[in-house]
């Protein structure tokens, strides 16, 4: 979005786009301690469950994009293969140091995969936990040798090496949705911003980015402006 689709809206608005890049969790935070943003983009479902939802037009709530889980490894490492879970059991075990976040949607379904696994102690008694921000920058400082986060979070650091996703039987996707709040409805120019960032050319910029569209079921039903 910051590469493509936010300077396309500025040439052909004029406009600047004030926005706050945070993990679901804690954007709904801000929101909920009195932040008023025009749009809310975050994990479909969340903005329902939270105690802010009536500040938006949730009719509006139209999933933009879903970003399944990669691993990474330094720039000059060797691959370590992942292509099955024992495989990815035996790259996680063998890893000096796993970086993953405990905040955002990847690295919670990691800290779960773990436990079910039966590996967490052994893999977290070593991991760098990266509380804000792409997790493969932890592999450019040498905090750590794999790196675990969404796709589309690792393609941030072009320095790393996405050696694959998780595999298809431990896979998770996550689906993003973006929802304008009712102060917005009558704002032409919010009204504008949500047309670019959820419209066909917004898709093609979400997948150059590792991101996939969402699950077309998903959309069905769905109301809009």
């Amino acid at each position: 979005m910051e590469a493509h689709i936010l300077p396309a809206f500025t040439e052909a608005t004029k406009a600047v786009v004030d926005v706050r890049y945070e993990p679901t969790g804690l954007l709904l935070k801000r929101i909920e301690a009195g932040a008023r943003p025009a749009i809310f983009v975050g994990i479909t479902g969340s903005l329902e469950a939270s105690t802010s939802k009536d500040d938006f037009d949730l009719t509006t709530f139209l999933p933009v994009a879903k970003s399944g889980i990669g691993v990474a490894v330094p720039p000059n490492a060797s691959s370590p293969d992942i292509g099955s879970v024992d495989q990815l059991i035996s790259a996680l075990l063998a890893a000096r140091s796993v970086a993953y976040s405990r905040n955002g949607p990847s690295g919670v379904y990691f800290s779960r995969l773990l436990r079910e696994l039966g590996i967490a102690e052994q893999v977290d008694s070593r991991s760098t936990i990266v509380d804000q921000g792409p997790t493969a920058y932890a592999l450019l400082d040498g905090r750590s040798d794999l790196a675990i986060h969404q796709l589309s979070e690792l393609m941030l650091v072009p320095e790393a090496k996405i050696i694959g996703p998780l595999p298809h039987a431990v896979q998770h996707d996550t689906e993003f949705s973006a929802a304008l709040s009712h102060n917005a409805l009558e704002d032409s120019l919010a009204a504008s911003l949500f047309d670019f960032i959820t419209d066909a050319s917004a898709a093609r910029a979400y997948h150059a980015s590792g991101l996939q569209s969402p699950d077309p079921r998903a959309v069905a039903g769905v109301q809009t402006r």
